[in-house]
Formats: structure tokens, sequence, C-alpha cells
């Protein structure tokens, strides 16, 4: 407490240093700037500050009449008060208790209160507990205990030798059996602790990763660890993760910097991703090289191949499956002119054509097209839902059509019926065009026809939805493709042209 003349000190040097509480309080190393404000305050009402200064009351009348009621309709236990009401302490409230009721003594539950009362007094208190027709809470307010003391004579007097059985204490073989089963709990609760903690390292290693279930920790990357690290540091203490991973703690905020690091790949990942969806998503790291050459990104193809892997950009394949359809001869057949030499100097020198099957749930679509083998570009195509002789003929009469006057390419089939009835055997004469057939059961033959069919599948075909098409919606969907396959579609070995920009480039150049 601070007598009076160091308050009027205080207040004195607040006023004179211009209302400064800080520097008052600095200089004279007393009182706090919140006490020095409350002796400011009074000054300013009263004009003067009081000789003494009377505690502040923490309670109000109002709450310690809410408690005194609270203890005597309660029990009078001034403990269950006191944890009842929150407040205030056991002395504290048998003070008010003398304060509000002064010709009343607060009853005083104590650990000896069993002394206050005769056995006699005891055992009517106890039979009167087994025969109540209320709550033990009333028995117990009519005699003046807690009911905890009241439970503690009824166990004390009743001579039960099951019960007291059930209190004696264990002998110390057993206290030895039981620390032992502690300590065996203890012991396997930390094994099954390690054991999901290697569980969710693995889960979340193939998740983030893409590594199997199987993979050891020691041929992680220390990279890779980080992220796992990072993914389960809010489920399992840092240290834990570090030591069961085998990674300094220094290495782990190395690479995590590092990952913080801006990706200089960034706008490339969404060109890639945009060109690769753009494209029937069919484009592997050759073609997405030099799309992405032309847009004036210039980057390695083993960096494509990495950012490919990264953002998932992949190319579905299926397995091959055989199939023939030979079913005998039914005319002569023209010898093999090709031998699988499909290579053209120039266009429309060599032609191959066949017949390839899409099968949907709303039912089978067919197509037809004629292949140039000196670029891949398909000179015409038909489709439709039954493979009969008009679908290859009108196919043959478009390509025809394409003609120059002194072209007449080896037009390459197989041997099946559609290339030998009259119609097309008319049409092949009439047109000066020289026919080709594969061998017997050798789709070989015929190998580049087959692989366009092939890239046509995988790129159009396989990894799709068709379950709500029509017909005719495939069709037109398989018409829109083949005419992108002729125009846009880049390859390779055109120096990444599509075929009729190809042949565009050589008229230019020529």
């Amino acid at each position: 407490m601070h007598s009076y003349e160091d308050r009027i000190r205080a207040v004195e040097l607040y006023y004179l240093y211009g209302r400064k509480a800080s520097v008052v309080v600095r200089e004279l190393g007393y009182p706090s700037i919140k006490q020095l404000g409350r002796w400011v305050r009074i000054y300013e009402e009263k004009g003067d500050l009081p000789r003494e200064l009377k505690p502040r009351e923490r309670y109000s009348y109002a709450q310690k009449v809410a408690a005194v009621e609270h203890y005597l309709t309660h029990g009078g236990c001034l403990a269950f008060t006191c944890r009842a009401i929150g407040y205030p302490s056991s002395e504290v409230l048998k003070r008010w208790v003398i304060e509000i009721y002064p010709g009343r003594r607060p009853l005083i539950i104590r650990s000896n209160t069993n002394k206050c009362f005769s056995p006699d007094e005891r055992t009517q208190a106890v039979r009167a507990l087994c025969n109540r027709r209320g709550t033990a809470l009333k028995v117990a307010q009519n005699i003046g205990v807690s009911v905890p003391v009241l439970y503690k004579w009824k166990k004390d007097l009743i001579d039960d030798e099951a019960y007291q059985s059930m209190r004696k204490r264990k002998s110390g073989s057993q206290d030895k059996n039981q620390d032992a089963l502690l300590e065996e709990f203890a012991r396997l609760k930390q094994q099954v602790h390690q054991l999901q903690l290697e569980r969710d390292i693995l889960t979340k290693a193939n998740e983030l990763i893409k590594k199997d279930m199987g993979i050891s920790f020691q041929t992680l990357k220390n990279r890779d660890k980080t992220q796992v690290v990072d993914a389960l540091k809010e489920i399992y203490p840092l240290a834990e993760l570090l030591n069961a991973l085998r990674l300094a703690r220094s290495c782990y905020f190395y690479h995590k910097a590092k990952l913080r690091r801006h990706d200089k790949y960034a706008e490339i990942r969404v060109t890639m991703a945009k060109l690769f969806d753009g494209n029937y998503r069919c484009y592997g790291y050759r073609r997405l090289h030099a799309m992405l050459r032309k847009n004036n990104m210039h980057i390695s193809e083993k960096v494509v191949r990495r950012l490919m892997a990264e953002e998932q950009l992949v190319v579905k394949r299926t397995g091959r499956r055989c199939y023939n359809a030979y079913c005998g001869e039914i005319s002569p057949a023209p010898e093999n002119l090709l031998a699988r030499n499909f290579r053209s100097c120039r266009p429309n020198e060599k032609w191959l054509t066949d017949i390839t099957e899409f099968q949907i749930p709303a039912g089978k679509v067919y197509l037809s097209p004629v292949i140039d083998c000196f670029d891949g570009k398909v000179v015409s195509w038909t489709i439709g839902t039954r493979p009969d002789a008009k679908l290859v003929n009108t196919m043959l009469d478009d390509a025809i059509d394409t003609l120059r006057e002194n072209e007449k390419p080896v037009i390459h089939s197989d041997r099946g019926s559609h290339y030998r009835w009259p119609g097309w055997l008319d049409r092949i004469n009439a047109s000066g065009l020289i026919r080709s057939m594969s061998r017997k059961g050798c789709s070989s033959d015929n190998a580049a026809c087959e692989g366009f069919f092939g890239r046509v599948k995988n790129e159009m075909y396989y990894g799709r939805n068709w379950a709500g098409a029509t017909l005719e919606n495939f069709m037109c969907f398989l018409d829109r493709y083949i005419r992108w396959f002729n125009e846009e579609r880049i390859k390779i070995s055109l120096g990444a042209m599509s075929p009729v920009k190809y042949r565009q480039h050589l008229r230019i150049s020529t």
C-alpha cells in the first residue's frame, strides 16, 4: 500500500509533466499506469485523495446473499456450494454466513464429522438411509451431515464379508503382475503406433508421389520425403516423422524452402495441358515438344516428358486383340505389288484402303477410308452403319474424283469380298487404277492402313464414354476428327506439320 504523501506526489508529477503517466511511473518507480489513472480520477472528482484506501470488494452483496441461500438450501455443505456456484472459497463463504445471519453458525462438514455423533446416532442415521422413501440428500440434511459421510457410516456399520473381501488390498504378487501387464500394454501400444506411422507414410507416398505400397523408405528421395512429412506433420510430431524417414532436419528445411520457390515452368505447364486437351489427348512428348517450339517455348524433350508425367498428361492405350475375318477365296486375287513398301515420293502414287468397326452402346459404325502413302492423308472416307458395297464404292468414287488426268495410283487392300465385287472392279478398270492385295490372313501386308485405324481408335474412340451418344452423333464426331487429322494434326515425320499444310508447303517451295 502506498501512503497518502506518495499518492499526492504521483498526482502532482502527473500534472507537472503534462499528463504523461509513463514518465511519472518511470521516475518514481510506482505505481502502475492504470492505478495512477484511478488516483487522478478520484482527485479530479473529489479534489483530494482519501487518507486510507479501502480494498475493493470482489463480490457484490447480491452475490453474497445468493451463495449463502444456496448453502442453506442444499445441505449446508461449504465445499458443495463453492463447486456449484463457482465462488468463493470455503472460509469466505463461512464468513458470509456469519455476516448475513449473525445468530446462525455455518455447518462445516469435515472428514472427522462422525466423531461428533455417537454410535447410536450413526446407527439411526443408517437405518433412516436404508428405509428412506425420498432421496439420500434429504436424510443427510435432516441429520446435518453430507451424503458421502452418510454412506461412509453405512459401509462401516454393515458387516458384509463379501463387501469386506472386495475392499481388501491386492497382494504383492498381483501388483507385480499388474505392473508387468501395464509395461507390456505400453510396449504393444508403442509398437502399434509405429506400425500405423509407417502405414500412413506409405499411403501418403502412394498418393503424392505415386510410389508402390511395398517400397522401402531408403529408396525415396529427400524431396519426396519432404512432401510426405509436410502432408503428415499435422497428425504426427515433426521429430517422429523425420526419425521414421531417416531424414535430417537441415535437409528437410532445405528441400521445403526449395519447394516454395517459383516454378519457372508454370506457364509451360498450362500451355501443355491446353494443347493436350485440345488435340484429343493423343499427343505424346515429341508432338507436344514440336507444338511448344511453334509457340516460342524452347525446352528440351526430357523436360517435356518430365512435365507431362508430373501433370499426368498420359495418352491412353489399349491392348491388342486377335481378329481374323478370312472366309476363303471367292475369286482370283492380284499380286501384292507393294510388298510392305509403304513409302512414296509423290502424292497419289500408292493408296491403301480397308474397313474398321466402332462398337458403341447405340450400335455399330463402320469407317472405310483411302490413305495416301505419301504423307498419310485421308484422301476420301465414308462412314455408315452397314459394311456393304455401297460404303466402299462411294469411298472409291470420291477418291477417283480427286485424281488428275495422268495419275494412276496403286490401290492396295486386303482380300475382303468388298474389293472383289463387280461394282468395285468396274470402277477400278474404268479409272485405270492398279489393284494390289495382301496375302491370305496377313494383316501386316496392309500395316500402314491398320496403323491409321489404331491411331484413330486410340486418340478418338478409346477412353471416352459413349453411353449417351447416338449413331448420328458418333458419325459426326468421327467425321470431324478425320478432318482435324488432315488439316490440324501434326506429324513429326512431316516436320511438325499436318498433311494438308505439308502439301501446301511443298507447292510453295516448288
